[in-house]
């Protein structure tokens, strides 16, 4: 069969991939010059992801990727590294607040889907850790009010970024243009045909796999039940000259923002003697640029000291609706528009109905579109070098 897959990032070259695997004729379109969408990264010397950027090894969406040798070379936390993450709290900066800690210890409490957070937190942790892990959360929420979010929604990703054992986070070499290149070499020995700034005007004929942003996706099948609530967050990339003392990784209890040293774990994304650090603050409703601006960099003043005198680069832009989806109370990722529209459409992205966490979402959901569309299994059909799937 036909299948044609719309949209160049993540989602779309997992679906091009996933359905050329079970047996389907794949064309992509891409409207830009490049591929990758939000996984596109700067060109060097400073090579910054559009946003904080991590493979987790604990998750379905990379066994699936691993299994088929689609992970290019990463690297993970080191001892070293993990011994300079900091927080951000009460106005100062240290380790892990007692009342993180507190929260941390409850891995067995479970949270309600239909209660938001804040409420439900404050009555099962104590004010000071509903605060503290809520807005520590910042980093996988993208939202300046974690307490109005489903309880279950963010007590369960605080329980993921605070799993014992090994870290699971995986930084991609080079950035994640190179997990992007990685996958459209795959894409292409597949058989994908990929067709650079080639805009779909209309939906195409056939099978289509719309792997967009659901406000695309909302304009491009004129399908105005195509919504879900998302971040609005400012994000700022610094070039500045390394100095001894600063810290790895800074989750922000005080104010859902968080930063962290990528260079420290790849120092191949910036030059020589220099640190590229990334850093991002939720945007609060009705604040202006200029004043989400200046709460960031107190942020940063807290955290990084000095770097104002240090800085070589700086990259700022604020991301709407561009994050992931947010799960608000009564609502699960099962609520969230559905992978098969219907008529052979299917939908594939991080704010459609999969579970997982940020970018894993569109990779799951990617999948499970190119099953529905060719009407196979990728779990039964496995991979040219193994088998498994999200």
């Amino acid at each position: 069969m036909d299948i044609t897959v719309v949209g160049g990032g993540l989602a779309g070259l997992t679906a091009a991939i996933a359905s050329a695997e079970l047996g389907a004729n794949v064309t992509l379109l891409e409207s830009h010059r490049t591929l990758g969408g939000r996984a596109r990264s700067t060109a060097p010397p400073y090579v910054a992801n559009d946003g904080p950027h991590v493979l987790y090894s604990d998750s379905a969406p990379y066994v699936w990727l691993r299994a088929r040798d689609l992970v290019p070379p990463a690297r993970t936390i080191s001892l070293r590294a993990s011994l300079g993450v900091r927080w951000r709290y009460r106005g100062s900066v240290g380790g892990p607040p007692a009342a993180v800690l507190r929260a941390a210890a409850r891995r067995r409490l479970r949270a309600p889907h239909d209660r938001d957070f804040g409420s439900w937190a404050e009555e099962a942790l104590g004010a000071a850790s509903a605060r503290a892990v809520g807005n520590m959360m910042g980093v996988a929420l993208f939202d300046a009010e974690p307490a109005r979010l489903s309880a279950a929604f963010v007590w369960d990703r605080f329980l993921r970024v605070t799993r014992p054992g090994l870290p699971s986070p995986r930084y991609v070499v080079g950035g994640w243009t190179a997990l992007v290149d990685h996958l459209a070499a795959r894409a292409r020995q597949a058989g994908v045909r990929i067709e650079l700034e080639a805009r779909a005007e209309g939906r195409p004929e056939g099978a289509t796999i719309v792997a967009t942003s659901l406000d695309s996706a909302r304009a491009l099948l004129g399908d105005p039940s195509l919504t879900w609530e998302s971040g609005h967050t400012l994000m700022v990339d610094l070039g500045v000259r390394r100095r001894a003392g600063d810290p790895f990784l800074v989750f922000d209890s005080d104010e859902c923002g968080f930063l962290e040293r990528y260079s420290v774990v790849d120092p191949t994304l910036a030059p020589a003697g220099e640190d590229l650090v990334q850093a991002q603050l939720p945007v609060r409703p009705g604040e202006s640029r200029a004043a989400t601006t200046a709460r960031l960099e107190a942020l940063l003043d807290t955290a990084l000291a000095g770097w104002r005198d240090r800085l070589t680069w700086r990259r700022d832009q604020v991301a709407r609706g561009r994050t992931g989806a947010l799960d608000l109370p009564g609502t699960t990722w099962r609520d969230r528009p559905a992978i098969d529209r219907g008529d052979g459409v299917y939908l594939a992205g991080d704010a459609v109905a999969a579970p997982g966490l940020l970018g894993e979402v569109a990779l799951t959901s990617a999948v499970r579109a190119a099953e529905l569309a060719t009407g196979r299994s990728a779990s039964r059909t496995g991979a040219r070098s193994g088998a498994g799937a999200p």
